[in-house]
């Protein structure tokens, strides 16, 4: 009698797509963007080194995938605030809750800058900004919209950045990031709240 085969099931892995987005963003968080290898992310899945270009094409649709990933939910997020403030707010919460995202979202050398998905989410986030910009009273803004929505998101962004670097550990210290941030944009803009 001869040996009885091994049944070969079909492989099915589930969701490979956010599988991979998912390792990458571990390494991205851990190592940076530099240590991201397509053939790393598939040992991780379980998959062959081929099956993530069948979803991203090439480490930089990976890359892009996630910017726009990040930039939706940063519009999301932003979206949600409930004036300019708690804009400022939520975009350091963001970063420091999806810091992988942010790291890649504005190294626009890792990306393709005219992918479809990418443009469209960073379209929506720049509106939301645009929005808790424009619900200031141009009395309390104390420079054009254009302007004030620079301001506002280099105040943010700056913060968040400084903030991940741990280059504000000793000037923020046992205080909330958040409050801090709150604090500062009450400096910039006369919100009211």
């Amino acid at each position: 009698m001869a040996p009885e085969k091994p049944s070969r099931r079909p492989y099915h892995h589930g969701d490979l797509r956010r599988a991979i987005l998912t390792a990458a963003l571990d390494v991205i968080a851990a190592d940076g963007p530099s240590a991201l290898s397509l053939r790393d992310l598939a040992r991780r899945a379980g998959v062959s080194h081929a099956a993530p270009a069948h979803h991203f094409k090439d480490r930089t649709g990976l890359l892009t995938a996630i910017a726009a990933e990040g930039f939706g939910l940063l519009a999301s997020t932003l979206n949600e605030a409930a004036d300019l403030r708690d804009a400022g707010v939520r975009y350091v919460r963001f970063a420091r809750e999806h810091p992988a995202h942010f790291q890649v979202m504005f190294t626009p050398e890792l990306l393709r800058a005219d992918d479809l998905e990418l443009t469209t989410a960073r379209t929506l986030a720049g509106d939301a900004l645009r929005g808790a910009v424009s619900s200031v009273g141009p009395e309390n803004l104390g420079i054009d919209s254009r302007l004030a929505g620079i301001a506002a998101w280099s105040l943010a962004h700056g913060f968040a950045t400084l903030l991940l670097g741990h280059n504000l550990d000793g000037p923020v210290g046992d205080r909330d990031p958040e409050e801090v941030f709150r604090t500062l944009a009450a400096t910039l803009f006369r919100t009211g709240t």
